[in-house]
């Protein structure tokens, strides 16, 4: 399998996110894929597996669109956004990039998010957000 065609079965997972998209992803993701978000991180495809499923049971609606794509060797730049509703927060809504590198067959074996928690989350939280709001103000400089 050709990184591309991992990468396009890695993207159509997450934009069409469901339980029936999950059948399968051993077939372009590594066993031993490492991952890391925010709030995550670990090694391992039952983990991953694991955190497609809870997101499905956590968020109502989850629609993850990838807006723009960037290779450079064995490593895909995405650019995405992410929407959904989260109880608690209501509607949540992300932007953000991931970082996916790929092994010698073609299998995904690296995916870091990088995307702002503190104002894309933590800052839309009841209290803490509060908090980090009257933070932000404090260090802004102008």
């Amino acid at each position: 399998m050709t990184n591309e065609d991992s990468s396009n079965l890695y993207i159509q997972l997450f934009e069409e996110l469901s339980i029936e998209q999950l059948e399968g992803i051993e077939g372009f993701i590594s066993r031993n894929i490492k991952f890391k978000d925010p709030f995550n991180e670990f090694s391992g495809l039952g983990d991953f597996r694991r955190l497609l499923v809870k997101t499905l049971n956590d968020v109502k609606d989850p629609k993850f669109t990838v807006t723009h794509r960037a290779w450079s060797n064995d490593i895909l730049f995405l650019r995405w956004s992410f929407q959904g509703e989260i109880k608690g927060l209501n509607h949540w809504n992300v932007e953000g990039m991931s970082e996916v590198r790929f092994d010698e067959q073609g299998f995904v074996c690296q995916h870091i998010d990088y995307w702002d928690a503190s104002e894309q989350f933590y800052a839309k939280l009841p209290l803490i957000g509060n908090i980090i709001r009257l933070i932000r103000r404090r260090l802004q400089a102008s």
